[in-house]
């Protein structure tokens, strides 16, 4: 085995800071429109409710049919080029819908955002750019990325609107993709290779084995039904909080102060759930907790108990959006977790895009009342669910790198003697990789006889 140190080398850190960046402002061009679309589309020839959340959801339809295709097309014909053809129908995407007057062209500009399917590229051309004692540190960036980029746009996307209108958000939209493809190629290194990585992208032929997983369905079943929630209650909130005497203007603020607190109130849970290990009993308590904030923001119309119920469902949607990828990486097996990623992002997507059709109907039928609480009864659902899932093992992944002179019976007697450490619980060998993929239980861990088999000058990395 090799030792690398886990210091970033430049062109590591070059390549974390360009993709990140890229990936964050890719999100926040998708999530700027939430808060307004809805509130701006009086003005829009032949909107309905119905159609204005099919606007809100559409990118979702065409992120999860194409995500997995471009992915698999980066590793053909190289991951800037489909990076770049992703940016691309992303900001046409924008220009179309900043150019709109009518929801339907609206809702053909945002399926063309989300046709940039590039999500899966990105994350293989960081694996590509970082060795594996860093890539852990490299991926948990971009996951904090996506992060930063909702909360900003909960806040950036009503300030744009009140000054530039709707078409404003687009434009600016536009103009972070154009910017996206300066990032690109001047600032993101070039990749010396082109590899698969089994940790990060989809293995086509482990799809049948981690479909067959009720423990990771489950899983895929609730970032569904998060997103699903998400995207059908901004049909109505942006109107609650104009109903509530808040000014279209003022939203921003709102947005701000309670995505802030969400957060603040978020980290203990967090750390409780990893540390503690209560996974299983912060996540149906978020799920229960979300359910009981959505029953009543259905009869909730003044500025007070709407604000502290927004709060309770933007601390439960960010603890859960935290913790549902933490709790896939524990329950993959070693080897599998970009596949099981895969599968989860494209659940993601299709639940947003339902979501919005969902919302869209139920105010167009029912009026806002019913929106709240028909995403109420989804999260009641889910909470059926998963109510008697298995508490996630706490397992962590480790990936070991091999001499590429390692091969042969060299690999199976090195498969069998990992296999017999302590606290290993999973092992797979991937030669074409060169790497060994592990699960490992750090509680029960023996890190001493795990170093020894790795090598005196192996520096091994935790997921």
């Amino acid at each position: 085995m090799r030792m690398v140190s886990r210091l970033l080398l430049a062109t590591e850190r070059r390549a974390i800071i360009g993709l990140a960046s890229l990936y964050a402002s890719r999100m926040l061009g998708l999530f700027m429109v939430l808060p307004v679309l809805a509130l701006y589309a009086d003005d829009l020839a032949g909107a309905t409710p119905l159609l204005v959340g099919l606007a809100l959801g559409g990118y979702g339809l065409t992120q999860a049919i194409l995500q997995i295709p471009f992915g698999l097309l980066s590793d053909r014909i190289g991951r800037k080029v489909v990076i770049a053809l992703g940016l691309v129908l992303f900001m046409l995407g924008s220009v179309v819908a900043a150019m709109a007057d009518s929801i339907a062209w609206i809702i053909a500009g945002r399926c063309l955002q989300g046709s940039g399917a590039v999500a899966a590229a990105i994350m293989a051309l960081l694996a590509d750019q970082t060795r594996e004692q860093v890539r852990t540190a490299a991926m948990a960036t971009i996951g904090l990325s996506i992060g930063v980029a909702f909360a900003i746009a909960m806040v950036l996307g009503p300030l744009l609107a009140s000054h530039f209108g709707l078409s404003g958000v687009f434009w600016f939209t536009a103009l972070l993709a154009a910017l996206g493809l300066l990032v690109l190629w001047h600032l993101v290194p070039a990749a010396p290779r082109r590899l698969r990585h089994r940790d990060v992208g989809l293995d086509r032929n482990q799809m049948k084995a981690m479909l067959g997983r009720s423990d990771l369905l489950r899983l895929d079943l609730s970032i569904f039904s998060l997103h699903l929630i998400l995207m059908a209650i901004f049909v109505a909130v942006p109107f609650r909080l104009l109903g509530a005497g808040i000014p279209i203007e003022r939203h921003g603020v709102v947005y701000l102060g309670v995505m802030a607190l969400a957060f603040v109130g978020m980290v203990p849970l967090v750390i409780v759930a990893e540390k503690k290990r209560r996974m299983k009993g912060i996540f149906l308590g978020a799920v229960a907790a979300m359910a009981a904030c959505l029953m009543a923001l259905g009869t909730a119309t003044t500025v007070v108990p709407l604000v502290l119920l927004l709060f309770g469902f933007f601390t439960a949607f960010n603890l859960l959006e935290a913790t549902l990828p933490s709790m896939i990486s524990k329950m993959a097996p070693a080897g599998a977790k970009g596949t099981a990623m895969g599968i989860y992002s494209t659940s993601q997507f299709l639940g947003a895009f339902l979501g919005g059709i969902l919302g869209g109907a139920l105010a167009q039928d029912f009026g806002l009342d019913a929106v709240f609480y028909g995403c109420g009864l989804v999260a009641l659902i889910w909470l059926t669910a998963v109510w008697g899932m298995p508490t996630p093992r706490y397992l962590s992944s480790e990936v070991v790198a091999l001499d590429p002179d390692t091969h042969g019976d060299a690999l199976d007697t090195l498969l069998e003697r990992f296999a017999e450490v302590a606290g290993v619980e999973d092992v797979l060998v991937v030669p074409e990789e060169r790497v060994v993929y592990l699960k490992v239980d750090r509680q029960r861990l023996d890190s001493d006889a795990l170093a020894r088999i790795a090598g005196s000058r192996h520096d091994h990395e935790g997921a």
